[in-house]
C-alpha cells in the first residue's frame, strides 16, 4: 500500500518536471509580459559603462586613482603656467586672486630683488676689507626698511582697489597673498604673470 503512493508521488513529480521542461523551450509571445519594467536608454547605457569601467579589484583601483592624480597634476601644472582658471589650485582661484596677482605682476618691488641683494651683502660681509663690513649692514639695514615700507604701501594700495572693484566679494586673505608674490622674483612666480610691467589691471 506505501509502495503505491510512492510510486505515484514519483510520477505526478516526473510529469510536472516534464511540463515545466516543455513550456520553457516554448517561445515567449513579444507582447506577453516579462515580469520587470523595461529600463530606460540612459540608464541601461550607465549600467553598461559602470561594469566596464568599475575597477575588478583593489590593486586595479588603486591603480587608476594613481593614473587621475598625475592626469590632475599635469593639468595644474599648465594651468600656472598659462593661467587657465578651470585648473588652478583653489588658493589661486577666483576674480579677486586673479586681479591680486595682476596687481603685484604689474609693479616693482624691493622685496622680490631682496635674494640677489642679501648675496651681494653676505659677500661684502665676509671681505676683511675697510669699512666694508659696516657698509653691509647698512646695507642690511637699508634693505629691511625699504621692504616694510613697500610692502604696508602695496597693502593699503591693494585694499582700496579690491574694495572698489569687488564690494560683494570675500576679501579674506587677498592682501596676504598680494604680499607673499610681492616676496618672489617675477621669474619664479606661479601662477606665471600674464600682465607686464606697467601695464594696469
Amino acid at each position: 500500500m506505501f509502495r503505491s503512493r510512492a510510486n505515484s508521488s514519483a510520477e505526478k513529480t516526473a510529469v510536472s518536471d516534464k511540463v515545466t521542461a516543455d513550456l520553457s523551450k516554448q517561445p515567449r509571445d513579444p507582447q506577453a509580459p516579462k515580469g520587470r519594467p523595461t529600463p530606460k536608454r540612459t540608464v541601461a547605457q550607465s549600467q553598461r559603462r559602470s561594469a566596464v569601467t568599475a575597477p575588478t579589484n583593489r590593486k586595479e583601483a588603486m591603480k587608476r586613482q594613481r593614473e587621475a592624480r598625475r592626469a590632475d597634476l599635469a593639468k595644474q601644472r599648465e594651468a600656472l603656467a598659462s593661467g587657465d582658471e578651470r585648473y588652478l589650485p583653489l588658493r589661486d582661484k577666483g576674480p579677486v586672486r586673479r586681479f591680486t596677482r595682476d596687481f603685484v605682476d604689474s609693479r616693482f618691488f624691493v622685496a622680490e630683488f631682496f635674494l640677489p641683494m642679501a648675496v651681494l651683502i653676505l659677500v661684502l660681509s665676509m671681505v676683511q676689507i675697510g669699512n666694508l663690513q659696516t657698509v653691509s649692514l647698512m646695507l642690511w639695514m637699508a634693505v629691511i626698511v625699504l621692504i616694510v615700507i613697500d610692502s604696508v604701501g602695496l597693502s593699503i594700495r591693494l585694499k582700496k582697489q579690491l574694495r572698489a572693484r569687488f564690494p560683494d566679494e570675500p576679501l579674506r586673505g587677498a592682501v596676504a597673498y598680494g604680499l607673499m608674490r610681492s616676496l618672489q622674483m617675477r621669474r619664479l612666480r606661479l601662477p606665471k604673470p600674464q600682465v607686464k610691467r606697467g601695464e594696469r589691471p
